[in-house]
């Protein structure tokens, strides 16, 4: 074909995409959790060629074990998409072996993918100030991931000891360390409470941020902080907004957690409300 006919045909491409209503590229990549694709249910090609289809960029995985991470890194590697974390639990009350050794291997396995190690905090069973304990937590698992070429976020999540993204930023900037970062988690700011400082939060935390995950939220009814972008009564797309005049640039996620209904329904909805919501 001649380069002249290539060009128009790109242009007729373009005009064709404009004239259908597409929206502008996404300011940022945009995954899913996997407990909206089918966990436990579905195999990792079905979960990736279903998030391909549907423009996603990729997934993030609760950690199981090396085997089955070997098989997720193979089939969105062939797939085009990419593991954007990996979700791991910590133990700051556990003296001994307060996170899972297998990890180091997780993490050679992970070496120069991008994928992020997002770790929790857990909860303990005796109350107290666990901030040295996973202090120490934090820096050993970054100076595996910095080996690697990976970063670490701490992700804050109801009920335990980091529970909300300002607990996240007071450990990560306690650790400082170059390979760890806090991460914001509009659901479960909601979930502990602080869903009226949700922005004030977002704007101290996403400057040192390496991860952001979103839903929508009805905030007047706690058992609804959970749903699709669709159904949200909270304002993410003025969330978006604000993220982008902060300079974040790392992914953003969408949280499934316990919505109902068929889970290529819900990532579809999610989706198309994404597009819709990229900030101008």
């Amino acid at each position: 074909m001649r380069a002249g006919s290539t060009g128009r045909g790109r242009w007729a491409a373009l005009a064709a995409c404009l004239a259908a209503g597409m929206v502008q590229a996404a300011e940022w990549e945009f995954f899913a959790f996997d407990n909206g694709v089918g966990r436990g249910a579905w195999p990792a090609e079905k979960q990736a060629a279903t998030l391909k289809a549907l423009g996603y960029d990729g997934i993030s995985y609760n950690y199981t074990n090396n085997k089955d991470l070997e098989t997720w890194i193979r089939v969105y590697r062939e797939a085009g998409l990419k593991i954007h974390a990996l979700y791991i639990h910590t133990f700051p009350e556990k003296k001994d072996e307060p996170w899972d050794p297998a990890l180091r291997d997780a993490i050679t396995m992970l070496k120069g993918s991008g994928t992020v190690l997002w770790i929790t905090l857990r909860q303990a069973k005796v109350k107290g100030d666990y901030d040295e304990a996973s202090v120490k937590i934090v820096r050993e698992i970054g100076d595996l991931a910095q080996a690697a070429g990976l970063k670490v976020a701490i992700y804050p999540h109801a009920g335990f000891y980091v529970a909300t993204a300002t607990d996240s930023l007071r450990i990560a900037r306690k650790a400082a360390h170059p390979a760890v970062g806090a991460s914001y988690n509009l659901c479960h700011e909601f979930l502990t409470g602080n869903g009226d400082k949700a922005m004030e939060t977002l704007r101290a935390v996403a400057p040192e941020a390496s991860l952001v995950s979103i839903n929508g939220v009805d905030p007047s009814d706690k058992k609804r902080h959970i749903l699709t972008l669709d159904e949200s009564a909270f304002d993410i797309a003025a969330l978006l907004a604000e993220l982008k005049r902060l300079g974040y640039k790392g992914p953003v996620g969408h949280q499934f957690y316990n919505i109902p209904g068929e889970p290529e329904v819900n990532l579809k909805k999610a989706m198309e409300a994404w597009r819709k919501m990229q900030p101008k």
